[in-house]
C-alpha cells in the first residue's frame, strides 16, 4: 500500500532523474570524482530496475500465475519479518514487503583487492557508505573489467557474487529492500539469517568501519537464525541448518587459522626484511596447506563441495574480504550475553560502541569475552 502511493507521487522515471542530477551536483561539489560518474550511474540505474521489478507480496501471492513453491517460499519470509520485529527489535518498515525476480543469479558482484603481501583490502570511498573495502556492480562483465584493471597494477583481485545487499533505510520511503529471487530459495535457516543481516544494517551502520558493521549483522543473523528455528524450524530445517552449519563452522575455522598464518607471515614484510622471494614461498606454502587440510575436511564431509570454487581462487584479497564477516563476531555474541540476550539492551550497547573512535571501539570489544570468562 505505501509502495504504491510512493510510486504514484514520486514515479520512478522521476526518481531517476533526481538521483541522477544529485550526481552531476555531487560530481561539481567534489564529493566524487568525476572520473567515477559512470560507475555511480551504473548503480543507480542497476538499483531502480531492481525497484521497478518488485511487486508487494500480497500481490504475488494473489497471482495465480506464480508457482505454489515460490508462493510458500515467500509466505515463509513474511513470518520471518513478522519474527525480526516481534523477537528480535529489528525494524519495522517498508523493507522485504516486496519481491522482485532478476532473472539472474546474484544481486551485485563485489570486487575486492589486495597487495601481493598482505591482507589489507583496497578501499573506496562513497558519499553516503563512507569508505568500504568492495566495490559493487549490477553487471558480472563490469565487475571483471575492475577487476582486470585491479590486478595489472599487481592487486591480488576477487570477484565474487552477492545474493543480497542493504540500502541502510535510506530507500523506505520508496518501498525498503526487496527479498529477491537469488536468495528466497535458501533453506530455511539461511533465508532467515539473510533477512535479518540485511536487517542488521538498517539498526546501525558507521561511516568507515566495515568489519564493525558486518560483524555486527553477521552475530545478529547468527543468534537471530538459531531462535528463529529453536521456536519456529521444523524438525526437518533444524537438521538442514544444523549439517550446513556445522561445516560453515568447521569452514571458517580453517578460514582463521590460515589468515591468522599469512598476517604472521606478512608481519616481515618491512623495509629491511628478509629476501621478498622467501616470504613469497612461505605465502604459497601457507595457501597450499590450507588447500590440502580443505581437501581432508571435503572428505570428512561425504565429498560436499561447496567451498571448492572458494578454494580454488583463494588469495589474499579473498581471505582479507572474509575476516570483514567474522573477526569481531565473538566479541557481539558475547556482548549479547552481557546484556542478558536482551535485544534491545544489546542494540544499545553497540550504538555506544559505535560513538567511540574506531581504534578504542574495536579494543573495547575484544575486551569484552575475557570480562565475561574472568567475571
Amino acid at each position: 500500500m505505501l509502495l504504491n502511493t510512493l510510486n504514484a507521487v514520486v514515479p520512478l522515471d522521476g526518481l531517476r532523474r533526481g538521483l541522477r542530477v544529485f550526481l552531476i551536483v555531487a560530481c561539481a561539489m567534489g564529493v566524487t570524482a568525476c572520473a567515477d560518474t559512470r560507475y555511480y550511474l551504473q548503480s543507480v540505474g542497476g538499483h531502480l530496475h531492481l525497484m521497478q521489478a518488485a511487486r508487494p507480496v500480497d500481490q504475488v501471492l494473489a497471482d495465480e500465475q506464480i508457482a505454489p513453491t515460490l508462493k510458500q517460499r515467500l509466505a515463509l519470509a513474511q513470518r520471518m519479518r513478522r519474527f525480526a520485529v516481534t523477537e528480535l527489535k529489528l525494524p519495522d518498515n517498508a523493507s522485504y514487503h516486496r519481491y522482485a525476480d532478476l532473472q539472474r543469479r546474484f544481486a551485485v558482484w563485489n570486487v575486492v583487492a589486495a597487495p601481493e603481501l598482505s591482507l589489507t583490502l583496497k578501499t573506496w570511498c562513497f558519499p553516503v557508505t563512507g569508505c568500504v573495502g568492495y566495490r559493487g556492480y549490477f553487471s558480472e562483465a563490469e565487475a571483471q573489467v575492475e577487476a582486470r584493471a585491479l590486478a595489472a597494477e599487481g592487486l591480488e583481485v576477487r570477484v565474487y557474487g552477492v545474493p543480497a545487499y542493504s540500502t541502510l533505510g535510506w530507500m523506505n520511503w520508496a518501498g525498503g529492500d526487496p527479498l529477491l529471487n537469488t536468495f528466497i530459495g535458501y533453506p530455511e535457516g539461511e533465508l532467515a539469517r539473510m533477512i535479518f543481516h540485511e536487517l542488521a544494517h538498517q539498526v546501525l551502520y558507521v561511516r568507515d568501519d566495515t568489519v564493525f558493521n558486518e560483524s555486527f549483522a553477521t552475530a545478529v543473523e547468527r543468534l537471530g537464525g538459531e531462535r528463529w528455528l529453536s521456536v519456529q524450524g521444523s524438525e526437518a530445517a533444524k537438521k538442514e541448518y544444523a549439517e550446513f552449519d556445522a561445516r560453515r563452522r568447521q569452514f571458517r575455522a580453517l578460514l582463521l587459522a590460515t589468515r591468522t598464518r599469512l598476517a604472521d607471515i606478512y608481519k616481515q614484510n618491512k623495509p629491511l626484511a628478509p629476501d621478498r622471494q622467501a616470504l613469497l614461498a612461505m605465502k604459497n606454502r601457507a595457501i597450499q596447506d590450507f588447500r590440502d587440510d580443505y581437501g581432508r575436511l571435503r572428505n570428512s564431509w561425504g565429498g560436499y563441495g561447496a567451498y571448492d570454487a572458494w578454494v580454488a581462487s583463494a588469495n589474499n584479497a579473498a581471505f582479507g574480504a572474509q575476516a570483514a564477516y567474522d573477526e569481531l563476531v565473538p566479541a557481539f555474541e558475547a556482548l549479547f550475553e552481557r546484556e542478558g540476550r536482551d535485544w534491545q539492551r544489546f542494540y544499545d550497547a553497540v550504538r555506544r560502541l559505535a560513538e567511540m573512535p574506531a581504534p578504542e571501539r574495536a579494543r573495547a570489544l575484544k575486551k569484552i569475552p575475557t570480562e565475561l570468562e574472568i567475571g
